[in-house]
């Protein structure tokens, strides 16, 4: 199994840079993800390749710039024509399985079980088995199994990982290495935790604090069943685990970034740093370290690890291998890692950020964030050589990011399917769940919108 390791990846939906207990969360408690922390490679400046959560998540899957994949803010399909990370492992023999939520489909609102007929189900970027819910979904959850609704009590991070484990189960009973993305609806709203995970936790007055921090906690309670899981199947040592969140924190939890500036939604460090680990007990020996990754980086350094085809990804692509740190070394980036989202854009180079207010020139600041994590202190006009330079780099990529989106990396030269970001309730193909749907408490609120809707086109007919 050495040359084909268990590849399982962990994403939480809105957890902050702060919002574990290793980095010195003054309440939470997060034992499980401290001892994986602790066994594994710690990240102190891991990022989020995009501020929210859709365009994280394609970078996840491709190993490039949201932007450049047709996912340039939440809510938008992520491009067919794409190479991912599931339809390469699959070619290598692994096992695939997507559980929890996907957010690649174009489809908005609070999460719904996805269609088995939809054109951007998980299955169609090479996923062999498939639990997903079209956006954030919370406790008791109504999900898809492979496209059939199927409904669970509890918190919803609980439920993902103990269907992933009879997934990773059934790969291991069979002789398959798997690869398997678990990707909670956690902590974001409607923030509604189990009452054990609230315990001892500050609810000022109306438990939304306590509710927003119970469910890291169910998270985290999650984590301990997954690796315990792992342990009992006699794989722990064959399998690499990499956990991170999707984009910053919550104003919600005023402790949730750190004293990192920005929140969720911006490219500042609070909005896109996030907790990063690595646990693989048979191969990466306990570190901490300081070089900055990002989920851009996830794609290249399994693909480098697993000895892929160069073909497994596009030639245009932002991520880089850092597969140097599970061997203790330092790995060299060729560019700097690049954000961009709505007109604003950054550049990570070393201990250096460069952060535009808009997407072409201007209003550039410069940071040195070894010395600065906060952003306080913009050195534009005391490094102005150092400013130039890492701002014609920004141009460049903007440029070619603009010649992506427009599909110059395809065969095709073009995007052939057209792009989606719509509302579940204004779709056709939902309707004919409409009345079930609107029995549950997490879409009771739609059936105003489209009755709404459905009142407006009659004044118009």
């Amino acid at each position: 199994m050495a040359d084909k390791p268990n590849i399982i990846l962990v994403m939480a939906d809105d957890q902050g840079w702060g919002q574990v207990g290793y980095n010195g969360h003054p309440v939470l408690k997060t034992p499980n993800l401290d001892a994986m922390a602790a066994n594994g490679l710690r990240f102190n400046r891991f990022y989020a390749a995009g501020p929210v959560c859709s365009p994280t998540r394609a970078s996840v899957l491709t190993g490039r710039t949201h932007n450049r994949t047709g996912v340039p803010s939440h809510g938008h399909n992520l491009c067919l024509q794409e190479k991912t990370l599931p339809r390469a492992l699959k070619r290598a023999g692994y096992a695939t399985g997507h559980f929890g939520k996907w957010h690649l489909n174009g489809v908005r609102g609070a999460g719904v079980p996805i269609l088995g007929d939809d054109a951007n189900h998980p299955g169609r970027y090479g996923f062999d088995e498939w639990l997903s819910a079209s956006n954030y979904y919370d406790h008791d959850p109504l999900l898809s199994r492979n496209g059939e609704f199927e409904e669970f009590e509890g918190d919803s991070s609980v439920i993902a990982v103990k269907e992933a484990l009879k997934f990773m189960k059934r790969s291991h009973k069979a002789g398959s290495p798997f690869l398997t993305v678990i990707w909670y609806g956690s902590p974001h709203n409607p923030q509604k935790a189990v009452e054990q995970d609230m315990s001892g936790l500050p609810d000022l007055g109306d438990k939304t604090l306590a509710n927003h921090l119970g469910e890291i906690v169910g998270i985290d309670r999650s984590v301990g069943l997954l690796r315990k899981g792992l342990r009992d199947m006699g794989v722990e040592r064959d399998t690499l685990i990499w956990y991170c969140s999707d984009n910053g924190g919550l104003k919600t939890d005023p402790d949730a970034v750190g004293n990192l500036r920005g929140h969720k939604g911006s490219l500042y460090e609070g909005g896109i740093r996030v907790p990063g680990i690595i646990e693989w007990p048979g191969r990466i020996k306990p570190s901490i370290t300081d070089f900055p990754a990002s989920t851009m980086d996830i794609m290249p350094t399994i693909v480098d690890l697993l000895g892929l085809p160069e073909d497994s990804q596009l030639k245009v692509r932002d991520g880089e291998s850092i597969a140097a740190l599970f061997e203790g070394q330092t790995p060299k980036r060729a560019h700097a890692m690049p954000f961009r989202f709505t007109r604003r854009t950054a550049l990570i180079d070393g201990d250096f950020k460069l952060v535009g207010s808009s997407q072409r020139g201007g209003g550039w600041e410069l940071y040195d964030l070894g010395k600065d994590a906060g952003e306080s202190t913009n050195l534009a006009d005391k490094f102005p050589d150092r400013l130039a330079r890492m701002a014609t780099e920004a141009e460049a990529m903007m440029a070619s990011v603009e010649a992506s989106a427009a599909g110059k990396d395809y065969p095709e030269g073009r995007v052939v399917q057209s792009p989606r970001n719509a509302f579940w309730h204004t779709l056709e193909e939902y309707r004919p769940h409409f009345e079930r749907f609107f029995k549950r408490p997490e879409y009771s609120g739609y059936k105003k919108k489209v009755e709404g809707g459905e009142k407006k086109r009659k004044r118009k007919k």
